[in-house]
């Protein structure tokens, strides 16, 4: 397929995406088809587009913080107010009593939710989703980059979306089907909001060997899940050993583990990367993020964090 695709080079691609939209719609689920689904390079120009057709000067989006940094990045890129509301307590879970006030009093016309959440890795109660979709007077963005490593029984947003017509879902190739540098995002809507989001995208935006090679990894949907499964145990196990050994972790639904709690985090930091461990200094100011890798990189990081952390906890 992408021999043919590169053969053919000389020509535009399909502007629409007309196949590569209807086989995410057959992997999504859900009663889905290619009119309510569309595709973008990378879910960061999914989020612009968003903004383009929804937001933009004298508009308004929120989110709750800490959560996705590009969110108001690509705001701001969009002229688009970017007015923050805070997680509250200790796990930075959204309480939905707190979301829908935040949300009735800056009236924001785009609101994103980020499910799981990152950097904390907890998926939202569908019901906090309905709550906020109910309370918002314009679009509801549900952010679901990591959807694939939600635990069992953790449902989709994709589940309220004949309920809420103002409802978006995206997703991103990115995280389960390792496929970052084909840059492909994608969302689930209302056909509606389709048709919008078509009047602000440019003209043969997504190349065709990116469309073919998106297509043919939806086709071994099956094998690649299959990997996301073992990584869903490799992070459970993670949690377990964590919570055996002390530190305070955040309920996962994603690739990633927060954890602490640390007097300086940027020293526990430092001295993993001594032993050849990289986390990620990110969210709550005594936390610590790390990927889920191999058992192999995953033994590596409990020595270090072991012998690491002694000091500064």
């Amino acid at each position: 397929g992408v021999e043919e695709a590169a053969a053919g080079l000389n020509r535009y691609p399909d502007r629409d995406a007309t196949r590569l939209r209807a086989a995410l719609a057959g992997y999504l689920g859900h009663g889905l088809d290619g009119t309510r689904v569309w595709a973008a390079n990378g879910s960061n120009e999914i989020l612009q587009q968003i903004l383009q057709a929804f937001g933009g000067p004298g508009r308004t989006a929120t989110g709750f913080e800490p959560s996705y940094s590009m969110h108001p990045v690509i705001s701001r890129v969009t002229s688009t107010d970017w007015v923050p509301a805070e997680r509250s307590g200790r796990d930075f879970g959204l309480d939905p009593r707190a979301a829908v006030e935040a949300v009735r009093r800056n009236r924001p016309d785009v609101v994103f939710l980020t499910s799981p959440n990152n950097p904390t890795g907890t998926a939202l109660p569908l019901e906090t989703i309905a709550a906020v979709a109910e309370a918002a007077p314009g679009m509801v963005v549900v952010d679901e980059a990591y959807a694939e490593f939600r635990r069992e029984g953790t449902p989709s947003a994709l589940t309220l979306l004949e309920e809420y017509p103002r409802l978006i879902v995206s997703r991103t190739m990115s995280k389960a089907f390792a496929l970052a540098g084909a840059r492909v995002g994608y969302l689930a809507a209302h056909p509606a909001v389709i048709d919008a989001l078509q009047l602000v995208r440019l003209p043969y935006h997504l190349s065709a060997v990116t469309q073919v090679v998106a297509a043919t990894a939806l086709e071994f949907a099956d094998e690649l899940q299959s990997q996301v499964k073992q990584l869903r145990q490799e992070r459970d196990a993670l949690v377990e050993w964590l919570r055996s050994h002390g530190f305070t972790v955040a309920e996962s639904d994603a690739n990633f583990v927060l954890f602490g709690d640390f007097t300086d985090r940027s020293a526990v930091f430092a001295g993993m990367l001594e032993h050849g461990v990289l986390v990620r200094e990110v969210g709550p100011p005594h936390m610590l993020r790390v990927t889920v890798g191999t058992p192999e990189e995953m033994s590596a990081f409990r020595d270090a964090l072991l012998q690491v952390s002694d000091h500064h906890r």
